[in-house]
């Protein structure tokens, strides 16, 4: 700990901290637009390229990066004709994302659309129901902010125990 860093609350080690090393794997713009790109069925380089406008070298370094990081896997491919290629499927880590990548979405469709309608839309394919996300606890309660959650150290009791920090 630097002298400019403030004290961790209650012995939380943020070394150890969950978010940042989850950006430190899709924090760059780039790789979570490839991600969003992957969840809508985008799977070829060439698609994703104008999907997204990204310049070559940038999407090969992201999917190079998300390939290591085991959030997408490369499966070969080869059109009638042309040589073996391989596209981007979505591994289990990758799929578990999902949720972050749907919560950033409606964050944006809230603050950013400026009234109007979103731009994408996402519905449950078996019933047709808008999709929607949000936090509820291990019984079932909805959880509607940060001030209705203790944040508690690894390793430490829970809610109610001594030290617990309200999370906001």
């Amino acid at each position: 700990m630097t002298a400019d860093t403030p004290p961790a609350p209650d012995g939380y080690d943020r070394a150890r901290c969950s978010v940042a090393g989850t950006l430190a794997v899709v924090g760059e713009k780039w790789s979570l637009l490839v991600l969003r790109e992957a969840f809508l069925g985008v799977r070829r380089f060439a698609d994703l390229q104008r999907a997204l406008g990204a310049p070559k070298a940038v999407l090969t370094d992201r999917l190079n990066t998300l390939v290591a990081q085991d959030l997408l896997v490369r499966v070969p491919y080869r059109d009638e004709g042309a040589r073996q290629r391989s596209e981007y499927r979505l591994t289990e880590r990758g799929r578990d994302l999902y949720p972050a990548v749907v919560a950033l979405m409606q964050w944006g469709d809230r603050w950013l659309a400026g009234g109007g309608a979103p731009p994408l839309e996402l519905s449950h394919r078996d019933c047709g129901a808008p999709v929607s996300l949000s936090l509820r606890c291990a019984a079932g309660h909805e959880v509607g902010g940060p001030r209705e959650v203790v944040a508690t150290p690894a390793g430490q009791d829970r809610a109610g125990a001594t030290g617990a920090t309200p999370a906001g």
